[in-house]
């Protein structure tokens, strides 16, 4: 059985539904090099297959010199450390959510649309590739092996979807 691969874009901050506030949420950015990003994602995408579970050393330095303006944005509840965003800006305006998800023990305690909401404010505000380009689209892309509800929040805070692909 193959999985289906869903594309989602935003095309001004003004599309943005936010859910409803929680005060004890935030973005941190943080060095893409610390060990500590990788563990993070590793925890956060077994559970869906997320390439970022296997990785070698090797393949995240690999990862870290292809991709050097990918942002990881720590996500934290109270302080204490719940999940992760990398955002990348790229070229035409765009910015890719490259990752956002929550670690296991954050799942399912209502967090995930403020953190979403909070990662694409933050997608918006990205700097640029070129100073005279601003932010003109956020996009993402989810699959059918991710967490049941990531599709419907991605929706719910005003993504609208561009494309399916079926995947073997």
């Amino acid at each position: 059985m193959g999985k289906t691969v869903v594309y989602l874009e935003m095309t001004s901050l003004d599309d943005l539904r936010p859910s409803r506030s929680v005060p004890a949420l935030a973005l941190r950015r943080v060095d893409a090099a610390t060990p500590m990003v990788q563990a993070l994602q590793a925890r956060v995408g077994a559970s869906y297959g997320w390439r970022s579970a296997s990785r070698t050393e090797h393949e995240w330095a690999e990862l870290h010199a292809a991709h050097p303006l990918r942002q990881p944005w720590l996500i934290t509840h109270a302080g204490e450390t719940a999940g992760i965003g990398n955002l990348e800006p790229q070229p035409g305006g765009n910015v890719e959510v490259v990752t956002f998800g929550l670690l296991p023990e954050f799942v399912g305690k209502g967090l995930g649309g403020y953190a979403l909401t909070l990662l694409l404010r933050q997608a918006w505000h990205i700097a640029p590739l070129s100073s005279t380009e601003p932010v003109r689209r956020v996009w993402l892309h989810t699959s059918s092996e991710d967490h049941p509800n990531a599709l419907v929040n991605y929706r719910a805070r005003g993504l609208r979807p561009y494309g399916v692909e079926a995947r073997a």
